[in-house]
């Protein structure tokens, strides 16, 4: 009997162990579900939509612990404040939001704060997304909107926190407004969508743009914003949905200060369009001197080449008559060495069957012996060639008939490339290799929708750097073939004044950005595969 009742003390004792186990282990914190609410905006003093508004401070509280983040790109003001409000407390967390007016408001006018995405809890950071916060200094709150998307002219996606502004076309409005005013509306799209609505509105006409507003001035700065705009007036009320498409304008034509660099080389940079830009020396240039101007590949830079003088200045003159600027520069020289030829290959060993294979120099390229240039296949077997001397890109572009799994080299003995000053190049070997077929994929592109031509049908890599180019007037497929593998963009470029290149737009001749659709996904391109893909137009 005593046995009996041990056992059932020690059985109960370890039933009780197990339930105070389950007790402990169902209630040892785990930090409970996260928590995903945004904060809640409990009241407002004064009180949102307030009408006759006359105060200085604003209040807004809430119903957790909130910091602000990231409120300079958040936080947009319509119409915008003269002087920047003042928002605290930044940095550290409250249950409130304080406003501090610091401009002399318009009259009968009304206003809106958005705080975008900027106003979040402080242990998860979830945001009250685009708290706004409205108020009127006259009777009654404006209740009319201007909605639209944003698209970038020229990239896949558009920047983040596009600004989107409305100007009132009264008496002062010109075409210039945009780069000396603030608007009288304002908004912003966000750091995901590409989307805008314009809130709080009066009636009346206007004038619409987007603009990535660097430098946050809320006015167009030609050097370093993004504009887009719409061409028509915008009349409110209206039903009307509106698309701008952002670009980067060519910046209008300036000329640099040149740069004496080298014993043989003045450089002179400029922005915008150098074509009507002519260089001439003012200083009268001894008979021995020879001159030659050629284009810096890549860059916005003319070299001006010459041979060595005693000269210690020369003074030129900079003239573009279609920009309507004469510049003078003097340039003193010094005592520095030559720039002397040196020839680069544009392969390096591996080559793409569809590529051209090019010697460039850093030297004005005058005179090519192709007698002391020899193309080998397979090391010793020789084979014909025929180029092409470039002289905008000072370079050599020869043609040759490639063929898989093969090894090439060009030698160019002593002489074979002689420069602007008599320099020639000493004994030179570049060695190229062909891969098999099978290491190259294929790609055949059929176009649907709205197709315009002529038309620029390219593949580029994530970067947009363009690795193939198809142009075309007339319906075809598109073959890209002996691609690399690797992932391709697809884009088409609309070439409607039929320069061969994509031009971007021009806001005060009223010039829209040629148009361009982009393949809607990426392109997986395989090794020893060939993939067709259907491409509809999009606007």
């Amino acid at each position: 009997m005593v046995y009996l009742k041990k056992l059932f003390g020690l059985l109960f004792f370890t039933f009780l162990v197990l339930a105070l186990w389950q007790c402990a282990k169902r209630g040892s914190p785990s930090g409970g579900p996260k928590d995903v609410t945004p904060p809640q905006l409990l009241r407002a003093e004064p009180e949102n939509f307030t009408i006759n508004f006359k105060e200085k401070k604003i209040r807004l509280y809430f119903d957790e612990l909130i910091k602000l983040q990231d409120a300079q790109n958040q936080l947009v003001v319509s119409p915008p404040f003269k002087n920047p409000a003042e928002v605290k407390p930044m940095g550290t967390a409250s249950k409130y939001i304080e406003v501090i007016i610091k401009d002399t408001l318009r009259e009968n006018t009304t206003y809106t704060i958005n705080f975008g995405q900027s106003i979040v809890d402080n242990n998860e950071g979830n945001p009250n997304n685009f708290l706004t916060y409205v108020f009127s200094t006259g009777d009654y709150i404006d209740s009319l909107t201007v909605s639209g998307a944003v698209k970038d002219a020229f990239n896949r996606k558009p920047d983040e926190f596009i600004s989107v502004m409305l100007y009132e076309m009264d008496s002062t409005y010109t075409d210039s407004t945009v780069y000396k005013s603030p608007p009288l509306y304002l908004t912003s799209t966000g750091d995901s969508l590409p989307f805008f609505e314009l809130k709080n509105l009066k009636a009346g006409k206007y004038a619409l743009f987007g603009l990535k507003d660097v430098n946050k001035n809320n006015k167009f700065d030609q050097g370093q914003d993004k504009i887009g705009f719409v061409e028509d007036t915008i009349t409110l009320p209206t039903d009307s949905i509106y698309l701008l498409n952002l670009f980067r304008e060519e910046l209008n034509y300036k000329a640099t200060v040149p740069s004496f660099l080298a014993n043989n080389k003045i450089i002179f940079g400029f922005q915008g369009d150098e074509k009507e830009m002519k260089i001439e020396t003012l200083t009268q240039l001894p008979d021995s001197v020879r001159t030659k101007i050629i284009k810096e590949r890549n860059k916005d830079t003319l070299n001006y080449w010459f041979t060595p003088t005693e000269l210690d200045s020369i003074i030129f003159t900079v003239t573009n008559e279609t920009a309507a600027v004469i510049d003078t520069f003097t340039v003193k020289l010094r005592d520095l060495p030559m720039d002397s030829l040196k020839l680069t290959s544009s392969v390096q060993r591996k080559f793409n069957l569809e590529d051209t294979f090019s010697i460039m120099a850093n030297t004005p390229i005058t005179e090519v012996d192709t007698s002391l240039i020899t193309l080998n296949v397979s090391d010793s077997i020789p084979m014909q060639y025929s180029y092409a001397l470039d002289s905008l890109e000072n370079k050599i572009d020869f043609d040759f008939e490639a063929e898989p799994n093969k090894k090439y080299s060009f030698s160019l003995l002593p002489g074979a490339v002689t420069d602007f000053f008599g320099i020639q190049n000493d004994t030179l070997d570049y060695n190229l290799s062909t891969g098999s077929l099978a290491d190259y994929g294929n790609l055949i592109i059929t176009l649907g929708g709205d197709v315009k031509f002529p038309i620029l049908v390219q593949l580029t890599n994530e970067k947009g750097e363009v690795k193939r180019e198809i142009k075309a007037v007339e319906p075809q497929e598109f073959e890209f073939n002996n691609l690399d593998p690797g992932e391709y963009i697809a884009r088409v470029i609309f070439d409607a004044n039929e320069n061969g290149k994509w031009d971007t737009g021009n806001y005060l001749k009223k010039i829209q950005p040629e148009r361009i659709s982009y393949y809607p996904g990426v392109i997986k391109i395989r090794a020893n595969w060939i993939d067709r893909q259907n491409f509809i137009l999009s606007n």
